[in-house]
């Protein structure tokens, strides 16, 4: 019988068979998901503190997972290299973007032309951790309070200089607050990476740095460092005895970052899932707590999908503020 209605309800029937086929052979490949090893791209040169986090982050999401998770390093335009290439990656779930706020929120209020659109071109898997900055001097500087810093930076605007691992990154926004809420003038000096930073605050080339807590208390315990305050609104685990900034009178002054995991847009809300579940399971983890949260000074989150997104979301508009009234030109 070969009339319009029988080739009609034919095409229905073989359109119908290929839907179900097809969500079955999705269903049945997030099932099977991970079967190869998958890829974790950080932002940022070795040894700081998101390259820390994904490192030990990796390594449980490896275990748990059952496969091998392999972190790059590929770093440069403050984190926008190695985010772009996670945009721009199949969106399978074997390249994963373990990122700091800066390419995330602050990025994309600071520069005028941005290669990817944080909301629409990455999809937030979950929050790892809160971490924030602390501010450091050379154990041998003169500086030997914070007032001292700002009675110099207010007696000879500019000679003090301060270093960050970037124009926007979280130390230098930091050292911008400082200046604004203390009326003191100070010469900001941008690098490629904590590390080089710390060589020079060292070295004595710098005053003073905001560097995050996790690199930072190393240097401390060894009294190669002397530190005056925390830029978050409660004192760092690792460091109880610094106070906040705020408890040093400056009133409002909150720098706290977060590490999270991201995927590209379009990857299988299944697999945003299980590697949520993931995670924040690998969050509970002794190992983990121990060296991210107990030594590492960050509070470790582990929240939703959801929830990391809206966090992104007012980030952008707080940092937006910031990087506006303080007048940060991107270069």
């Amino acid at each position: 019988m070969d009339t319009p209605l029988f080739r009609a309800s034919f095409r229905f029937l073989a359109c119908a068979l290929l839907g179900v086929l097809g969500l079955g052979s999705a269903q049945a490949q997030n099932q099977s998901y991970p079967n190869r090893p998958i890829k974790m791209i950080v932002p940022y040169p070795a040894a700081g503190n998101a390259d820390i986090t994904g490192r030990v982050i990796a390594k449980k999401l490896g275990t748990l997972l059952n496969t091998a998770v392999i972190v790059e390093n590929r770093s440069g335009a403050n984190g926008m290299i190695g985010t772009d290439a996670v945009v721009k990656a199949p969106a399978d779930g074997y390249t994963l973007l373990m990122a700091a706020s800066g390419p995330i929120v602050i990025n994309p209020v600071l520069y005028a032309k941005v290669p990817y659109d944080p909301i629409k071109d990455l999809l937030p898997i979950s929050q790892v951790l809160s971490f924030q900055y602390v501010l450091v001097v050379s154990a041998t500087s003169s500086i030997n309070t914070l007032n001292d810093a700002v009675l110099q930076g207010k007696a000879q605007p500019g000679k003090l200089s301060f270093g960050s691992t970037g124009i926007g990154g979280g130390g230098h926004l930091a050292g911008e607050m400082f200046s604004m809420l203390s009326g003191a003038q100070f010469n900001h000096v941008p690098y490629k990476g904590s590390a080089p930073a710390l060589v020079d605050l060292l070295g004595g080339q710098l005053a003073f740095t905001f560097d995050t807590v996790l690199t930072a208390s190393p240097l401390i315990q060894d009294k190669r460092l002397k530190a005056f305050a925390v830029s978050g609104p409660k004192r760092a685990r690792s460091l109880p005895t610094i106070p906040t900034m705020q408890e040093e009178g400056f009133k409002d002054f909150d720098i706290t970052q977060f590490v999270g995991l991201f995927a590209p847009a379009g990857t299988d809300a299944a697999i945003i899932e299980r590697l949520n579940q993931t995670t924040r399971l690998a969050l509970q983890d002794a190992e983990v707590i121990e060296t991210l949260q107990t030594k590492g000074g960050n509070d470790l989150v582990g929240n939703s999908a959801a929830e990391f997104a809206a966090l992104i979301k007012r980030e952008l508009t707080m940092y937006g503020t910031l990087v506006k009234q303080a007048e940060i030109k991107a270069e």
